[in-house]
C-alpha cells in the first residue's frame, strides 16, 4: 500500500496513492472526489515529469511537491545563489577589464565573487519576505486552514531550478545572451508563481500579487544597495544588460 498524499488533479487529500501487490504490481488509486487517479506521474519517467514541470503544468508540481520525497532544497538554494553569484561576478569583471596578475587584484576578484553571493542572497531573501508578508497579510482569504508556509519555501526554492540556466547563456555567450537572461527571470517567476498557487491553493490573481509584492521589496533592497553605491549586479541591471 502506497503512502498518503494529494491529489494532482482536484488537489484533495488522499490516503493512499497506489496498492502494491505481489511482484511489484502497482495499482494507482482513484479519487474519490474527482474519480480520476491521485497521481498518473507515479507510473511515468522522471524524464516525463521533469519536462511537465518545465511546462509549469499544475499537476506536476503537485506530485513533486505533496507526493514525493525531496531533500534538496537546500542544495539546490546554494546551487542556485552560486549561479547567479558567478553572474554577476562574470559581469563586473567583464566591465573592469583588468590583466594584471598580482596577488592582491586575484584576491580582490575572489572578495568580489563573496560579495556579489551576499548580495544576491540578500535580494532573493527580500523576494520572499515580499512574497510570505502578502500571503500573511491575506491569509484569511487564501486558505481555509493555516498555510504551511515551510512548504511553500521549499516549493519557491525547488521552483527556483530555473537560475541553473544562467550558467550555459555566460558560458555559451552570443549576442542573444541579454535576451536569453531575461527570459530565464521570467520562467523563474512563472515557476514561483505556479509553485505559490499549487501549494496553498489559491486563486491566480493572489499568486501574481505576491510574486509582485516580492518583486516589490527586492526592488526595494536593490535601490538601496545602489544608493551605497555597490556594485551589486543585481537582477535589475543584469537581465536589462546589453553589453554582452
Amino acid at each position: 500500500m502506497g503512502t498518503g498524499g494529494r491529489c494532482i488533479e482536484c488537489n484533495q487529500e488522499a490516503k493512499e496513492l497506489y496498492r502494491d501487490y505481489n511482484h511489484g504490481v502497482l495499482k494507482i488509486t482513484i479519487c474519490k472526489s474527482c474519480q480520476k487517479p491521485v497521481d498518473k506521474y507515479i507510473e511515468y519517467d522522471p524524464v516525463i515529469i521533469l519536462i511537465n514541470a518545465i511546462l509549469c503544468k499544475a499537476q506536476a508540481y503537485r506530485h513533486i511537491l505533496f507526493n514525493t520525497k525531496i531533500n534538496m532544497h537546500g542544495k539546490l538554494c546554494i546551487f542556485c545563489l552560486l549561479c547567479e553569484a558567478y553572474l554577476r561576478w562574470w559581469q563586473l569583471q567583464d566591465s573592469n577589464q583588468n590583466t594584471d596578475p598580482n596577488d592582491f587584484i586575484r584576491y580582490a576578484k575572489e572578495w568580489d565573487f563573496y560579495r556579489m553571493f551576499a548580495i544576491a542572497s540578500l535580494e532573493q531573501a527580500a523576494f520572499f519576505t515580499g512574497i510570505f508578508t502578502f500571503l500573511w497579510v491575506e491569509r484569511p482569504t487564501t486558505a481555509k486552514k493555516k498555510p504551511d508556509f515551510i512548504l511553500l519555501l521549499k516549493a519557491l526554492l525547488l521552483s527556483s531550478y530555473g537560475k541553473l540556466l544562467l550558467i550555459p547563456a555566460v558560458i555559451w555567450e552570443h549576442d542573444y545572451t541579454s535576451l536569453c537572461l531575461r527570459l530565464i527571470k521570467v520562467f523563474v517567476l512563472t515557476s514561483n508563481f505556479q509553485a505559490i498557487r499549487v501549494t496553498l491553493n489559491i486563486s491566480r490573481k493572489l499568486s501574481f500579487l505576491a510574486i509582485f509584492s516580492g518583486l516589490l521589496v527586492e526592488s526595494t533592497m536593490v535601490y538601496f544597495f545602489q544608493r551605497m553605491e555597490w556594485d551589486v549586479g543585481s537582477d535589475c541591471t543584469i537581465y536589462k544588460s546589453q553589453d554582452f
